[in-house]
């Protein structure tokens, strides 16, 4: 009985950690998947690019994007480490997608930032490379 116990104790924590991270997964169409960013990396748009970060991003994300802001300690699942490769993996129509839509503790910024300003925060957080 006790083993049997154990079994279902078991099989509930795989199924249920196996939901979550599914729920947590980021599932991008591949239309927006193959978007490319059409803002130009000037000095001035990086400027402008890093003064929205400091204002929508940073205060979860942290000043270099590593996940460790001032409320990231509120918030659940993993708020990234945009200086690391499996970051820079991610097309810039995935990133600008996850800025667009939102999901879970991370807000849609579709009614808060234009098109431009979302496209700038993915030049910005493009450039917090180690």
């Amino acid at each position: 009985m006790k083993q049997i116990r154990i079994y279902l104790m078991t099989a509930v924590f795989t199924i249920g950690f196996i939901t979550f991270t599914n729920a947590q997964a980021w599932v991008v169409p591949a239309k927006d998947k193959a978007m490319k960013n059409p803002v130009e990396a000037s000095k001035e748009n990086l400027k402008e690019a890093k003064s929205l970060y400091d204002m929508h991003c940073k205060s979860c994300h942290g000043s270099k994007g590593l996940g460790d802001g001032p409320k990231a300690k509120s918030l659940k699942g993993d708020l990234g480490d945009f200086s690391s490769a499996k970051f820079h993996a991610q097309t810039d129509g995935d990133l600008f997608y996850i800025i667009k839509k939102g999901k879970g503790d991370h807000p849609s910024f579709a009614k808060k930032l234009s098109e431009e300003e979302m496209w700038l925060t993915v030049m910005y957080v493009r450039s917090l490379k180690k």
